[in-house]
């Protein structure tokens, strides 16, 4: 199942809501004033004025049929796969997946198929000769796709390119002179501010709802997207559709809610313009996306972290791996770099490192702002091309780590430090956690259960790597970095813990 499809609260927007406000039902509409009813012998009161406040629209009926032209319904025939639905078996508390079968009626080897499935999806011009965007969610694994138009024209669509890592996708139909609509990539609405969606919720097409810019900056676990939070309704079926500002441009494209019924609960989540438009572009010139590469494994620089390092308050990206003969590992960058910018622009998360480093074009030269041993210094990285996510998924893990059978340290009797009973790590523990024949480090060889280190995760067998800036390769390293963080007050020591063929950075507490 692709990422777009695994969110648990954020559900992804896709095909009957019949939803109407306490103003409709009374047969209001919005620019109506409403008179009191006075009192007998009362001297009658002046209508007060129930227009809306200044800043506000009075309607958004103008920007609706400017726009709304634009905005298409994508209706969507996939068949289920058989092989990959799950089966409850009667009396066993889990599901059960059958493994994949050989052949089908199709003869393309994916395993028996279901029956056909409906779903739908909005979308927008934004060529007059046919190009439309919209959700990879929406289209992905579909057999045949039509776009309705606002006048119900049905038109045969095509997929020019799709983006699992942005949810963008672009589609091609037949013709010219079609109503488009402009990304705002320029400026952009303020939170508080008004913005309109026009979608096919439900399969309720020609569908507009108004609201507020809630926040920006949302990170919902998609590792290209900062998203844009609003507040307008959006529901199943919005999925692809655009978000407006008031001059009627295209600020985002929505994708997600955040729901635990399935319906708006007034948390909805858009792409915004300039990753759409970016996309987009690269999807109708090359049918794929292109990003920069450096090779370098990351994590969150986060607060705890920050005190054990000695630098309270700062946030960054952290290098916990390099690639080999990757573009990092040739430039100088090293694990344990921390690294504050990109080509000027901050870095406070790692997500926000992978997106400045994707926007990069192959070849493109990327300045690092970096901490290394406590001092500023910047390294300068040549971009490469990043590889499919396939690949990098199927890179990551490798042999070794827990479970790979119990420590055997050697004849160096261990030492107690930080909670863990450590020894230096010999050839046989370097082929058991899979680590090269010159690596270096220590072999963990318990942990006590009521130490900081067990409430981390960390496991007897794990290899530590690191302690603060230095490499570990004997118990006295460690504890010389213990002791130093301890003369500073510091409350704890960054460790760089090795398993299951991953580096990982953990903070861990000094006992009193």
């Amino acid at each position: 199942m692709s990422s777009t499809k695994r969110r648990y609260l954020i559900s992804a927007l896709a095909g009957v809501l019949v939803a109407g406000t306490a103003m409709a039902a009374a047969g209001l509409s919005a620019g109506d004033r409403v008179s009191p009813v006075a009192a007998p012998g009362a001297p009658a009161a002046a209508a007060p004025n129930f227009g809306p406040p200044p800043g506000a629209p009075m309607s958004f009926a103008d920007i609706f049929e400017k726009v709304s032209p634009a905005v298409v319904s994508i209706n969507v025939t996939t068949r289920v796969d058989l092989s990959r639905m799950p089966r409850q078996i009667p009396g066993l508390p889990f599901e059960f997946r059958p493994p994949r079968q050989g052949g089908d009626e199709d003869g393309d080897g994916d395993g028996p198929r279901g029956p056909r499935r409906q779903s739908a999806g909005s979308g927008f011009f934004i060529t007059a000769d046919g190009y439309i965007v919209t959700n990879n969610h929406v289209i992905e694994d579909a057999e045949s796709i039509k776009v309705v138009l606002k006048d119900e024209t049905e038109l045969d669509a095509t997929v020019v390119g799709r983006d699992e890592g942005t949810d963008i996708a672009v589609l091609k139909v037949k013709g010219s002179g079609y109503t488009i609509v402009n990304f705002e990539n320029s400026a952009r609405p303020r939170v508080g501010d008004w913005v309109l969606t026009v979608g096919n919720p439900y399969n309720l097409g020609g569908t507009a709802t108004a609201g507020i810019v809630s926040a920006y900056g949302r990170d919902i676990g998609e590792i290209f997207v900062d998203f844009i939070q609003l507040d307008a309704p959006i529901n199943r079926g919005n999925s692809g559709g655009p978000t407006f500002d008031t001059y009627g441009r295209v600020i985002g494209v929505n994708t997600a809610i955040f729901s635990p019924t399935g319906g708006s609960v007034g948390i909805g989540f858009a792409i915004p313009a300039e990753v759409a438009a970016r996309v987009s572009r690269q999807l109708i010139a090359n049918g794929k996306v292109v990003r920069g590469y450096i090779g370098a494994s990351i994590q969150n620089f986060d607060e705890d972290m920050a005190a054990a390092q000695g630098m309270a308050g700062q946030k960054g990206a952290i290098v916990a791996e390099l690639t080999p003969g990757g573009p990092a590992e040739k430039a100088g960058l090293v694990t344990g770099d921390i690294v504050l910018s990109v080509n000027g622009a901050r870095i406070r998360s790692s997500s926000e490192l992978t997106r400045q480093v994707a926007k990069a074009s192959p070849g493109d030269l990327l300045r690092l702002e970096v901490i290394r041993e406590g001092k500023r210094r910047t390294v300068e990285i040549r971009s490469g091309t990043r590889p499919p996510e396939s690949e990098l998924a199927a890179s990551q893990g490798g042999p070794g780590g827990p479970g790979s059978g119990p420590a055997r340290p050697g004849s160096s009797a261990g030492q107690s430090l930080l909670g863990m009973t450590v020894a230096p790590l010999d050839d046989a523990g370097r082929r058991r956690a899979g680590l090269p024949a010159d690596a270096r480090g220590l072999v963990i060889t318990a942990v006590d259960k009521s130490s900081d280190a067990a409430s981390r995760g960390i496991q007897a067998n794990d290899v530590l790597l690191r302690a603060g800036d230095r490499a570990l390769a004997a118990p006295a390293d460690l504890a010389a970095v213990v002791d130093q963080a301890r003369r500073a007050g510091r409350p704890s020591v960054l460790v760089a813990v090795w398993r299951s063929g991953r580096t990982i950075f953990l903070p861990v507490k000094i006992a009193d």
